[in-house]
């Protein structure tokens, strides 16, 4: 299985968490290169995984109630 088919498959919870894990190895210094890019890449991917989750959330809501029946936002 490929990172992005593992990410995939991942709900927002859990690639959120994934995401920050990642994030916090990425600030810690790496001897391999090779690794510092894997590393990078499924960062990558977890966050178009979370943003691409957020989007069809909001999609969703906005089908279930329109701007103009929705209460005021933060």
């Amino acid at each position: 299985m490929t990172i992005d088919e593992a990410v995939a498959r991942m709900d927002y919870e859990t690639a959120a968490a994934e995401l920050e894990r990642t994030v916090q190895l990425l600030g810690k210094d790496q001897e391999d290169l090779a690794e510092s890019v894997r590393t990078f890449e499924r960062g990558l991917a977890l966050a178009r995984r979370c943003a691409r989750l957020l989007d069809e959330a909001e999609r969703r809501l906005n089908e279930l109630a329109p701007a103009g029946e929705r209460p005021p936002g933060p």
